[in-house]
């Protein structure tokens, strides 16, 4: 034997050390481990340790309590099964004859299970097949389509967000939503321009002033009234017009940022809506507000202020330049001097402030994040009393971010300080060098006055400059994680050629439908033709598949293989909002928005009229319990509905879906969550709603389902039976087994009640 590498297993942590030196002694030459799931169950649900291994050439076994290992070579007729129940999960090794072996596990280790079982089918096939495995079979990103590689979790185009640092040059992306102003952009850059050079102006009349009124007057000539005057008059105008300019400038470019920053925040989240399910999957919700409200507001900030006090900056160092060369060179050249040091000092903590606020923006989200899990779900909160937890993992998130910001800071401190020193020296260097010049009658005082006037405005520029420094970075960073929302493309496109349906009738037809997520298969082979106005019941254990299914006859997500059909077209060369139209949605869990009762009815359709909304909510048994509210239907819901009850959220559900009317309706667990006396009138409600509709209704309570017109039965993502209530309990098969196990534990919860009620009416008795 020959001691082989061993892969990491699909969370990239490595074989745990108690199994690793053991599983590789069992290796042969060139053979390696490519998926491995560590079992911490035994046959009788009592937690132990037990690893199972898949190689190139077979699978291999171990428990804890064996002294030797187990290994079954891939050859024709073996097959591993999974299944899992009530948390429990359990691995099944068949042949043609038997069950070879069985492995049980908690459902923690689920994900293993599935890449194990995944390289198993594919290392069979490989071996009985005699064909090498082929890239085909490789898994895809469900977003881009990019292969997967085995036990790679992350796609490494779409995270590209996560570890692309910012740029610089991602603030020039912002030009086209500047584009559509640049002639209000053109017209502040002019004014900018011209205030500047007004500011200008002032030093260079002291010169004269200097020399030919004030060094004059203390050599015994009399002062130049009208000299003085028009000097005077001068710098008076020269502040008045620098003035009148400057603010018709920071007017202007301030209303224009303004617009810029609404446009990138609209323009945003629109794109942010028009993204699938699979986005905001991984995403949390404080992160994405942070994004489009403070980013795309201290970007604002950075337009209208920062921006144009840059460029003012910019160009009063190159006029001031150009100023200072034309009264004297070689002064000029001592006041440049101190240039190329705070030039280098900018390049050295440009990168590493640009890297440090990035990481910054996405520390403070963090802290957005325990924001937005809290405040919505307060009622769980206090409800289990976790206020203290919460808070801590307030205050913990807070702590983070102000390490990071502390980090920062140590930079940026020295930085600032170091800029200003060295403008100081710079303002003493001309200071020497002037005062030998006028000590050689090379310049005149008047000359050096005004030298310094212009270098003083020139060093507060160029120290403002460097402060710029660190808001650029800060926006750079900003506009990065917005562009970072703004290029990422929606798994389920708009058709290039859409096809138009007049009046869709309902049928849906699927077929040979597969879906995977990242390399995970949830849905595979499904064939299923549904009439119009046919009520189909999905059944099955938890993970089933049954509301991926339903996702992708919604279109939330695209299949992987295969096609859905409405009305015998491809539901992919439908433009995505007007297909959706055609569907009414009744989730387990309603959504109410913060409004009046009559706006979360008329929700998709908010055209509709008073009489329109009453109708729909008395078909939905809704009508009575509203009239009772103060206001009626102008009565506030509150935040996601919480000043309702479950059951009226459900029917004010139900209601929004009746009045568009759809063609297709999806009812997922609508009466799972309510009491008996609140089902049977949201039961009553949805007999109103299904009437005429192609229906879906995913239901764990079968009883609910006695009304379909056919039952589909999912097990793993595929279709195992077909048939109404009395056909499949007649067969026996897997509905019989969902259906009789959901008898036993009514019958439990009924003695226990009984038994409940005898106890309470023996403990009367005796009293």
């Amino acid at each position: 034997m020959k001691t082989q590498p061993l892969l990491p297993n699909p969370t990239g942590s490595s074989l745990p050390d108690a199994w690793r030196a053991e599983a590789a002694a069992q290796l042969a030459d060139g053979e390696e481990i490519l998926a491995w799931l560590e079992m911490d169950l035994d046959g009788r649900l009592h937690f132990t340790q037990g690893l199972v291994a898949i190689t190139q050439r077979r699978l291999l076994a171990k428990d804890s309590a064996e002294s030797t290992w187990q290994d079954w070579p891939y050859r024709k007729g073996l097959a591993l099964l999974r299944h899992d129940h009530a948390g429990v999960g359990s691995l099944e090794l068949h042949d043609e004859t038997s069950r070879l072996a069985c492995w049980r596990y908690t459902l923690t280790h689920n994900t293993a299970a599935m890449r194990l079982l995944d390289q198993f089918e594919e290392q069979l096939e490989s071996h009985v097949s005699g064909r090498p495995i082929s890239r085909e079979n490789e898994a895809l990103c469900p977003n881009c389509k990019a292969p997967l590689e085995p036990g790679q979790e992350e796609c490494p185009i779409c995270t590209r967000e996560i570890h692309t640092p910012p740029s610089t040059w991602t603030l020039f992306r912002l030009w086209r939503f500047a584009k559509p102003y640049s002639g209000q952009l053109l017209a502040g850059f002019l004014l900018m321009l011209a205030s500047t050079a007004a500011t200008l102006v002032p030093p260079y009349l002291t010169m004269p002033l200097m020399d030919k009124v004030l060094i004059p007057y203390q050599n015994g000539t009399p002062i130049d009234v009208g000299i003085v005057g028009l000097l005077l008059a001068g710098l008076l105008g020269s502040a008045l017009l620098a003035w009148s300019l400057g603010w018709a400038r920071t007017y202007i470019l301030a209303l224009v940022s303004e617009r810029i920053g609404a446009d990138l925040r609209t323009t945003t989240y629109e794109h942010l809506l028009r993204l699938s399910l699979e986005y905001f999957g991984g995403k949390r919700t404080g992160d994405l507000m942070a994004r489009i409200g403070s980013e795309s507001d201290r970007i604002c900030v950075f337009l209208s202020l920062h921006l144009l006090d840059f460029a003012t900056d910019v160009l009063m160092i190159i006029l001031t330049a150009a100023i200072l060369f034309s009264i004297n060179p070689w002064l000029a050249l001592v006041t440049l001097l101190p240039l190329p040091f705070i030039a280098w000092m900018i390049h050295v903590v440009r990168d590493k402030l640009r890297t440090g606020f990035e990481k910054i923006d996405r520390v403070w989200s963090e802290v957005t994040n325990v924001l937005a899990d809290t405040i919505p779900g307060i009622r769980v909160v206090k409800a289990f009393a976790q206020e203290k937890r919460e808070a801590t993992r307030f205050r913990e998130a807070n702590q983070h971010n102000l390490a990071v910001n502390d980090r920062l800071n140590k930079i940026w401190s020295l930085f600032t300080p170091t800029v200003s020193l060295l403008t100081e020296i710079g303002l003493l260097v001309v200071w020497a060098f002037g005062i030998w010049q006028v000590s050689r009658n090379e310049i005149t005082v008047g000359v050096l006055t005004a030298f310094l006037a212009y270098i003083s405005r020139f060093y507060a520029r160029l120290d403002s400059m460097s402060r710029i420094v660190s808001v650029t970075q800060k926006a750079a960073a900003g506009a990065k994680r917005i562009f970072d929302i703004l290029d990422h493309v929606s798994s389920v496109p708009e058709p290039a050629n859409p096809v138009r349906l007049e009046q869709v009738k309902g049928r849906i037809d699927i077929q040979n439908a597969g879906f995977r997520y990242g390399n995970r298969s949830v849905i595979r082979g499904v064939d299923l033709a549904i009439a119009p106005g046919e009520m189909i019941g999905l059944v099955g254990h938890s993970g089933s598949g049954k509301s991926t299914l339903v996702n992708l006859i919604c279109r939330f997500y695209d299949v992987s293989e295969g096609a859905i059909r409405i009305d015998g077209v491809d539901i992919r060369s439908l433009p995505v909002s007007d297909y959706r139209s055609n569907i009414g949605l009744v989730l387990q869990e309603p959504f109410l928005f913060f409004g009046t009762i009559a706006d979360n009815i008329a929700y998709g359709k908010p055209t509709a009229s008073r009489a329109e909304i009453v109708a729909a909510a008395r078909a939905a048994h809704a009508h009575e319990f509203i009239l009772r509210l103060p206001q009626g239907y102008d009565s506030l819901v509150g935040e996601r509905g919480q000043a309702l009850s479950g059951g009226e959220r459900q029917r004010i559900s139900i209601a929004r879906a009746l009045l568009i009317d759809p063609r297709i309706l999806i009812l997922d667990e609508a009466t799972s969550s309510v009491d008996s006396t609140t089902e049977k009138e949201i039961q009553k409600a949805l007999d109103n709603l299904v009437q005429g509709r192609t229906t879906i209704a995913i239901a764990h309570r079968l009883s609910t389902l006695r009304k379909a017109d056919r039952l589909v039965v999912l097990d793993r993502g595929q279709v195992v039976e077909v048939g109404n209530h009395d056909e499949l309990m007649a067969r026996e098969g897997a509905y019989y087994r969902l259906y009789q196990a959901q008898a036993r534990n009514v019958d439990t919860d009924m003695d226990d009640v009984i038994e409940t009620n005898n106890g309470n009416d023996k403990d009367d008795a005796d009293a």
